[in-house]
């Protein structure tokens, strides 16, 4: 299992799905949440909005009506972020016994530590390269907004990584592996992450 963080606008969703193509592995990024949905019965919009974010612990309480999509859980009034994190480890363990795959984000690499054999990696890029993609992407429109937008996703990201693990985002101590995406690029990134994975495998 391949488990890829990233910084906001590296090409860490691009990358990921390159390595899985090149491997024929499964690819799970927003996908995990739809998974994660449908196995618990959570409401798909509370694992959207939860998704690589802290927990809020007091305000943020959801009702049971939002969280249960036609189900009823008997004594529940309502439903947590941790819970939510919880159902989407369950998930990444179950997918994990399927098939080997690539997971992007979601402190895949910390949930399955002792569950799998993980090879953790971790994608940065200057902050010129990163507000390029993110207004190729159509994120944001200026250069300006591009840095802002890069710096909140990535102070949410840390936040979460480092509130559910015991590691530190971004670290290189964190990962086996730690790459600029900026100099291979997204083809020349995942080929190198697929030759380091096939090193370390034997």
């Amino acid at each position: 299992m391949i488990a890829i963080g990233r910084q906001f606008g590296s090409g860490g969703r691009e990358v990921g799905q390159r390595v899985a193509q090149l491997l024929d592995i499964n690819y799970f990024d927003k996908q995990l949440l739809l998974e994660a949905s449908k196995v618990s019965g959570i409401h798909p919009e509370m694992f959207e909005a939860a998704d690589e974010r802290t927990p809020k612990f007091f305000p943020s309480l959801w009702p049971l009506n939002l969280a249960m999509a036609g189900s009823t859980f008997m004594g529940e009034t309502s439903m947590s972020d941790d819970q939510i994190y919880k159902a989407q480890c369950q998930v990444m363990k179950d997918l994990v016994d399927r098939k080997p795959c690539v997971i992007v984000g979601r402190t895949a690499d910390y949930v399955l530590r002792d569950y799998c054999t993980v090879i953790s990696v971790f994608l940065h890029a200057p902050i010129d390269d990163r507000v390029r993609r993110i207004i190729d992407r159509g994120d944001c429109d200026t250069r300006e907004a591009a840095e802002k937008r890069s710096d909140k996703m990535n102070k949410l990201r840390a936040e979460y990584y480092n509130f559910y693990t015991d590691k530190l985002w971004g670290h290189a101590e964190s990962y086996d592996l730690s790459i600029d995406s900026s100099l291979l690029g997204i083809e020349g990134t995942a080929q190198l992450i697929v030759e380091f994975v096939k090193r370390c495998l034997g």
